[in-house]
């Protein structure tokens, strides 16, 4: 690691980490890729602006075999949405958004079919109404094409009346009112407001570059995934990103930290406060099988709920953050200061997934003290 990285390296025990947690999430690990589970891994620990642990595991890619390295990158799949929400978060602090503005007053032809009345907020907390919106391949070259599909998306129920995850559609309209109100290529905007400044360049990126996409682990489905170049490339603002568990566990330890990392104050500490907090009660969310997922403005919080997703049934109240389909999970826990990331290559569904999750995370609640 770099010795000017934006997390100096430490280790588990001087940053109050329990070893036998950490250990026994190891074996877990190495067993599920004995078992074949998921060819490669990553995670990492940090707290108190410190990296405390960072470990590689298995295949990045099977045929032809290549070791998972510390350099790898790793589909962050939905992990994707909270850096581009963050640069949204950014805009904000810039005075070029309000989460109360409608997304009309950036796109003007988003008001097509019924949409006119539709906030930023809504729309980042999952009430926009359009769950199912999603654009074709050939906008991932053609931002104005993806402007226009983005504009087109239909209703399915009314703006603000329910709360249903938009799997693609809430950060692709994100990702073009920050075109509209920058003028930017929302890839060059999440690069220049959020990576960079952290440090972050060579960690974590939406769009790889093409002389970085060797260092891309391959991901494995049931179903056929999507290891091309040009995927890659596109960077797509709901799940196209990529990233070592070293660099998002520096992304969250900002987070945890009110904003800051080291001496860069990327947020203030009360729009860390206000995008973490639970923005959506109890409601139920009907893609999340009528989970409350406490919606924050990017990630979703941990509350009281019995049932919850990817943060760990033991994890205090206030830990946020944000999983990947069948394969990662990332957060924050403000009250101890210690952040977290879980990687893998292989897409697992259900039951399996959420159960694995459970206790990945429980063990790294574990081990704080």
């Amino acid at each position: 690691m770099p010795s000017d990285y934006p997390l100096p390296a430490s280790d588990p025990a001087s940053l109050g980490l329990a070893s036998a947690p950490i250990e026994a999430m190891d074996r877990l690990i190495r067993r599920h890729i004995e078992e074949g589970r998921y060819p490669g891994a990553q995670i990492a620990f940090a707290r108190h602006g410190k990296l405390a642990l960072f470990r590689s595991y298995g295949q990045a890619r099977t045929e032809p075999a290549m070791p998972a390295r510390d350099d790898t990158l790793f589909l962050l799949f939905s992990q994707t949405k909270v850096l581009t929400s963050a640069a949204v978060w950014a805009l904000a602090e810039e005075g070029l958004v309000s989460f109360s503005d409608r997304v009309a007053d950036h796109i003007p032809e988003f008001a097509a079919r019924g949409k006119g009345a539709i906030t930023l907020q809504q729309v980042m907390t999952h009430q926009g109404g359009f769950p199912s919106g999603d654009v074709s391949r050939e906008t991932w070259t053609d931002h104005a094409r993806m402007r226009a599909e983005v504009a087109d998306f239909s209703l399915e129920w009314t703006p603000g009346t329910r709360m249903e995850y938009h799997p693609r559609a809430a950060h692709l309209v994100q990702a073009m009112v920050m075109e509209a109100a920058t003028g930017r290529d929302y890839r060059d905007v999440i690069r220049e407001r959020v990576i960079a400044p952290l440090g972050l360049q060579n960690d974590i990126f939406v769009g790889v570059p093409a002389d970085q996409q060797h260092r891309c682990a391959d991901v494995y489905a049931e179903d056929a995934r999507d290891n091309s170049a040009e995927f890659r490339a596109a960077g797509l603002p709901s799940g196209g990103g990529y990233a070592t568990a070293r660099g998002m566990a520096a992304f969250y330890q900002m987070l945890a930290g009110g904003g800051r990392l080291g001496a860069v104050r990327l947020f203030s500490p009360r729009m860390i406060a206000y995008v973490s907090r639970n923005h959506t009660g109890e409601t139920p969310d009907a893609y999340m099988d009528g989970i409350p997922m406490h919606r924050g403005l990017g990630p979703h919080v941990r509350g009281m709920s019995d049932r919850i997703r990817g943060l760990g049934s033991i994890a205090s109240p206030a830990t946020f953050g944000h999983g990947g389909v069948g394969s990662s999970y990332s957060w924050a826990d403000p009250e101890s200061g210690v952040s977290f990331t879980y990687l893998t290559n292989y897409v697992q569904p259900d039951p399996w997934h959420s159960a694995r999750l459970d206790r990945i995370s429980n063990l790294a609640h574990a081990a704080i003290d």
